[in-house]
């Protein structure tokens, strides 16, 4: 299979279920009578899942038809969405830029028209970060709202499942198939975001600002003065909690070089380190739940910058970069959501908003009344 190919989108095309809605499952999510792959060589030997993911049997309840396993960065534990064992899905409509990851695969089937949803697991932006390189909706809903139950990994404090879509519509739609109770809620009559300053680059902060402007919707300047330092604890607490999953894998063969080496990074995680980004978990909390006391949603950029070349997909420290203002809300819990828009130049830029926790369906109809203006 070629480095980047259209063709690595899938790792194994189904067709399973009803005659509604097209979606594909992100292949780190059990389907009954098949391998759950997770983009790793280290899963190539796999038994079949006995049993559906808690989200495949909703779908499937709803009457849509799966007719795919989406291809994903290796374990889900990259954003760039390189994958030199099962291949590397292209970004259909931005083909010089990386697709993004984890959920590369789901990105790629929704901006290339082949699923109307598709479903990704976001644990450090992994459905938000390639919504935004592929210039598709994401929608990252409150942490624990749609059961985990037959993921991979099976146990995670970051970990959320959720729908990429072309339109707000059929993020809703996908919501009310996938999360028990979800039902859209009434796009109130007026709306009041809070602007968090970032450093983002300044096309993509123009990007944000001009979505804003179009919008009509009211912005007041907020602070979130932990965002850097939730970003960096965000990244402990992922490490922390895959080591002691695949830690024995390092040094098998079995991984990618990138996967390997932040294994074994992952695995010398102290609990001192731990017990302090837990400490910048529950400071940030109370900052965003101050911040949403005043306003109806946060709106701050995707990604800090634009979605950087394949051919710079190997610099770890500008990868690393694109995570910075998504993992945050990993760390935190609340829902968030990412909209497609374009720098002036053409590229893409994600305009990310969050809301409260358990309000998804009220950030989704700020998700409505921002759509027109993208």
């Amino acid at each position: 299979m070629s480095f980047t190919d259209d063709s690595a989108i899938f790792t194994q095309t189904l067709d399973i279920g009803g005659d509604g809605l097209r979606v594909a499952i992100k292949d780190c999510l059990d389907i009954a009578g098949f391998p759950t792959g997770c983009g790793s060589a280290a899963f190539d030997g796999a038994a079949p899942a006995k049993a559906n993911a808690a989200v495949v049997d909703a779908v499937l309840r709803a009457g849509c038809r799966i007719v795919g396993k989406a291809n994903m960065h290796e374990l889900a534990y990259g954003v760039t969405g390189i994958n030199a064992h099962t291949g590397t899905p292209r970004n259909p409509r931005f083909p010089e830029r990386i697709v993004g990851g984890s959920s590369s695969g789901s990105a790629a089937a929704v901006a290339a028209g082949l699923v109307d949803f598709a479903i990704g697991t976001d644990t450090g932006g992994s459905i938000r970060l390639p919504a935004g390189c592929c210039g598709v909706f994401g929608f990252k809903p409150t942490f624990g709202a749609i059961s985990r139950e037959g993921a991979t990994p099976a146990s995670s404090s970051l970990d959320c499942i959720g729908p990429f879509a072309r339109d707000m519509a059929m993020i809703e739609r996908a919501m009310a198939a996938m999360c028990p109770g979800f039902a859209p809620a009434i796009a109130p009559a007026r709306v009041t975001l809070g602007r968090v300053r970032t450093g983002a680059d300044g096309d993509v902060d123009a990007a944000v600002d001009a979505v804003m402007a179009r919008s009509g919707v009211a912005v007041v300047s907020v602070e979130l003065p932990s965002l850097a330092l939730a970003h960096k604890a965000g990244i402990t607490v992922i490490a922390a909690e895959m080591a002691p999953l695949f830690a024995h894998l390092v040094g098998t063969g079995l991984l990618g070089a990138d996967v390997d080496a932040r294994l074994a990074a992952a695995s010398r995680v102290s609990a001192d380190q731990v017990a302090e980004a837990e400490g910048v978990r529950a400071r940030f909390i109370a900052e965003i739940d101050a911040a949403l006391a005043t306003v109806d949603a946060l709106v701050l950029p995707t990604l800090p910058t634009v979605p950087i070349r394949v051919a710079d997909a190997a610099d770890a420290a500008a990868a690393l970069r694109l995570s910075e203002l998504v993992r945050p809300f990993n760390l935190s819990g609340h829902p968030a959501l990412s909209l497609p828009t374009l720098t002036a130049d053409g590229l893409p830029a994600g305009v990310q908003i969050v809301g409260r926790r358990n309000a998804d369906a009220a950030l989704c109809a700020i998700g409505r009344v921002l759509e027109a203006a993208l």
